[in-house]
Parts: C-alpha cells; structure tokens; sequence
C-alpha cells in the first residue's frame, strides 16, 4: 500500500504546513487517574509542602498528562485516525499546574510518499502563553477499514 491510496489516510493525505490543536482543562482528578495507569506517586504531585519547596513552588502535574493531549490531537485532527507514534522527542520546558487549559499543537513538517508516515513539530502551552512542551514526533497512519466516521459525525 502507498500513502496515495485513500485507505492509508482516512482524512486526506497531510500537507506540508498543516496544523491542527486541541484544548483541554487538567482537572482536579486528573493526577490521581495518571498515578493510576502509571504507578506515578513523586510527592511533586500530591505533597504540597514538598512541591512548594521545589523549584516549581506548587503542585505538578505528571508530564504524562502534559503530552497526552498530543496523543488526542494526532488520534482526532491531524494526521487522524488510525494514527500511532513511532517516536517522539519532547523536551518539558514549564510545569503544568492543576487547572491549566492546556493546547496541543501539530504542525506536519514532511510527510512520506511511499508510506503513510509523517513528521510533526509539536508544542503543548498553557494559558498563560507559556510553552510547557515542545519537540518532534514521528506518525504512521495506518488503514481503517470499515471505519464510517467520528462516533460524534
């Protein structure tokens, strides 16, 4: 199968340039659900004293959280469906707090003509305008056969 064939990308082959986002607000459970499915308890998350005498001064959020936001923009938007990391290379420049609005951004960088592969430069930034995350990441988008569509079209 080649990237042209219709199948390989469910929402269109991606061009050079392209950007999708999404937003999301970390909510009051959110650290507890990621400790969960991670295992993750660094007292950064849940000791307020620790945390306050950090250099982050407050409560953080795991960086799991962070970048998961990622994962639903490349899923949803853009390249789509059926789209997997290969690898990513994502360096955490600010915390992310308890209640931050948080925005994933993609930009697709190059994409591949034999094979349903594409580079994005990410960034996730709260709020306040500041870039809590920013790198690159690998995609493939493989077929989804039989799929009609988002549950919400």
């Amino acid at each position: 199968m080649t990237a042209t064939t219709p199948a390989a990308w469910p929402l269109g082959m991606p061009e050079v340039g392209a950007t999708a986002e999404l937003s999301r607000t970390v909510g009051p459970n959110d650290i507890a659900l990621f400790t969960e499915l991670s295992g993750d308890r660094n007292p950064l998350h849940y000791d307020e004293a620790a945390a306050a005498s950090s250099r982050f001064g407050e409560i953080v959020v795991q960086g799991g959280i962070t970048s998961a936001v990622l994962n639903a923009v490349v899923a949803e938007r853009l390249p789509g469906p059926g789209t997997v990391f290969l690898s990513v290379a994502w360096n955490f420049t600010a915390p992310t707090r308890p209640g931050d609005t948080i925005t994933g951004r993609v930009e697709v960088t190059s994409v591949r003509e034999d094979k349903p592969i594409t580079h994005l430069a990410c960034t996730v930034t709260r709020d306040d305008g500041v870039v809590a995350l920013e790198g690159t990441a690998v995609c493939w988008t493989m077929a989804m056969p039989g799929w009609s569509g988002p549950a919400d079209a």
